[in-house]
């Protein structure tokens, strides 16, 4: 465990940035680029807290980002922890970012989404470490409230307790005091600067708007104005700062305010922005002059070696950890676990029931051959519906955690969807049992029953459940909106169902090129089993007369399906290959980096 005498040193010299500001979307090419840091230096030492100043615009998330090794675009300039050049594995390792956005799982408690965060800690060490930070963050009383019903003070501290599990030696934060009222914003930075003190983490936060109450926990300060800086250094050196250059303090005026004041340009008028606009420009070539750029590392201490307290987890893991998250939040007690238990266990098998309002009196005569076809058909679509609504209601939240926690490299997709599938998939084999049960009456004649007919039953069930739960996982990765992601898969399938499964319309009537092309869609495979059992054991009661025509079993199923005689073997082969196919390859899909505009569109 990293000692509180620790001696850690961050420091950013002669940073300049340029970033796309003004972005077209992802097929309508590049936006405008823009400077938005122009010669950034810092430094920031163990125990202490920094705060970067500035109005909206001014750089403040830009700086974080580039030191985070987050940032898009064009960096010029050195980022260093102990003389070494902090890269994106280093920091991902040995430092942590809290963003304003920060996701939970819901159904959680407190101590447990601390305690199932990934570090290389486990047992009593980890539980002693959690214990340690609930207190340090004023969060013992709230340990076992679920994520879900925190206010704003406490999500704040409990994501900012996230980061601090893992030991950081600098914590970087985002507007942590964004929204809370003035008491919870002096509770936090209290606490943050108590932290430091205690634990040697460096704390580097931005502010927009600091009040006079947290200037004496802040023993750094940087002031930025549209990129450039103002003011870097000690809070108390700079009132003798400004005061030297003709800007002193006045008496009970607040310093950070005062001086946020003098580095933001006023816009209420022309004259006043062009006034302003000089002034700061005045003001951040002097502070260039006076404090030159040196091109060595203030902290020369251990030959630019870092040292490493405890390393990154495995992916092993990382893996346990998610897992062990996801059944919490299934089994939780609350409102969140019952939906998710409903959705995952009884959805299914609820919409199976519904059909005995439908076909509970489907004879055997020539009607009822056709009505067992619109049997099968809404069969295929209730499966596939209840995939599609049960991933958009449980996956969006993992999504959205998981873009959130890329960054930090935790964990990639492949990770988060084997753990997340090793729920799903089991409780989804369940249910398509269950539902089995449950429609296999109405769809095999009783006289016959035989467990090999069962099988297949459920083979079609829970392959089609789990074929639009993988699809819908493959444009969730994509498309933010949940809604707009299953109405994009149910067009795939409504597609699929209309042209391969013979409920809608019969392979004779589709071109010669269609009914190839049906070969490649889980519809076709599914929908002959569903036949096969429905129809192949049947015996149809039905006399020929001059206006009723008594097809047979073999001819009907060759005019719906282009199979007399359809092969279960290969049906079940095919149908499981879709299913565990699909999901296979998204998590390949997941392991690919998503261009700069999904990336930002799961970040807003």
């Amino acid at each position: 465990m990293k000692m509180i005498g620790s001696d850690y040193v961050l420091e950013a010299h002669n940073i300049f940035h340029t970033t796309e500001v003004d972005g077209g979307g992802c097929f309508n090419g590049a936006g405008n680029s823009a400077l938005v840091l122009k010669g950034v230096n810092l430094t920031v030492h163990s125990g202490e807290v920094m705060a970067i100043l500035g109005s909206k615009g001014s750089g403040k998330r830009a700086l974080l980002d580039v030191i985070s090794r987050r940032a898009d675009g064009a960096t010029r300039g050195q980022v260093l922890l102990n003389g070494s050049p902090l890269s994106k594995a280093l920091f991902q390792q040995r430092c942590g970012y809290v963003t304003q956005s920060c996701t939970f799982v819901p159904g959680l408690t407190v101590a447990q989404t601390l305690h199932y965060t990934p570090t290389i800690l486990s047992g009593y060490l980890k539980s002693s470490k959690v214990r340690q930070v609930l207190a340090d963050l004023a969060l013992s009383q709230v340990a076992h409230k679920r994520v879900e019903y925190l206010n704003i003070s406490e999500a704040r501290r409990l994501a900012i307790g996230i980061q601090l599990v893992r030991d950081p030696v600098m914590l970087l934060l985002d507007e942590p005091t964004h929204g809370l009222d003035p008491l919870s914003a002096y509770l936090l930075i209290s606490i943050l600067s108590n932290t430091a003190k205690k634990t040697g983490c460096g704390i580097l936060l931005s502010l927009e708007k600091p009040r006079s109450d947290v200037f004496p926990f802040l023993d750094r300060a940087l002031f930025l104005c549209l990129g450039g800086v103002v003011y870097s250094g000690g809070t108390r050196a700079m009132l003798e700062y400004f005061h030297g250059i003709g800007f002193p303090c006045p008496q009970l005026e607040n310093p950070l305010m005062y001086y946020l004041c003098l580095s933001t340009v006023d816009r209420r008028s022309r004259d006043r922005f062009l006034e302003s606009s000089q002034q700061i420009e005045a003001l951040v070539e002097r502070f260039s002059r006076e404090t030159p750029i040196s091109d060595a590392p203030i902290n020369n201490m251990g030959s630019g070696k870092v040292p490493l307290a405890y390393g990154k987890p495995g992916e092993l893991k990382v893996w346990v950890m998610l897992y062990l998250k996801l059944l919490a939040s299934t089994f939780s007690c609350g409102l969140v676990g019952m939906k998710t238990l409903f959705l995952r266990l009884l959805l299914l098998p609820l919409a199976m029931s519904m059909l005995w309002a439908f076909y509970l009196n489907v004879g055997d005569d020539a009607h009822g051959f056709f009505t067992r076809n619109g049997l099968i058909l809404n069969i295929l679509g209730l499966s596939y519906g209840c995939g599609i609504l049960t991933t958009i209601s449980l996956f969006p939240i993992w999504r959205k955690k998981f873009s959130q926690d890329t960054p930090e490299g935790l964990y990639s997709g492949t990770t988060l969807l084997i753990a997340y599938n090793s729920v799903s998939i089991p409780f989804s084999a369940i249910s398509a049992v269950i539902g089995s049960c449950v429609i296999y009456p109405l769809l095999l004649d009783s006289k016959y029953n035989n467990g090999m007919v069962f099988a297949y039953l459920l083979v079609a069930l829970w392959s089609s459940f789990v074929l639009a739960e993988q699809l819908s996982i493959t444009f969730l990765l994509v498309v933010k909106v949940p809604f707009n992601a299953a109405i994009a898969v149910t067009y795939v399938l409504v597609i699929s169902i209309a042209l391969a499964s013979g409920t809608v319309r019969s392979f004779k009537g589709l071109q010669p090129w269609l009914q190839d092309n049906t070969k490649g869609t889980h519809t076709r495979y599914a929908s002959s089993l569903l036949h096969s059992i429905a129809f192949q054991s049947r015996k149809l009661n039905c006399t020929p007369t001059a206006s009723v025509i008594c097809p047979k079993p073999a001819d009907f199923m060759h005019e719906r399906l282009g199979l007399p005689d359809p092969d279960e073997t290969i049906d079940v082969a095919a149908s499981c290959a879709f299913a565990v196919g699909l999901a296979a390859f998204n998590m390949l899909l997941y392991l690919f980096p998503m261009p700069r505009c999904v990336r930002q569109k799961f970040k807003d």
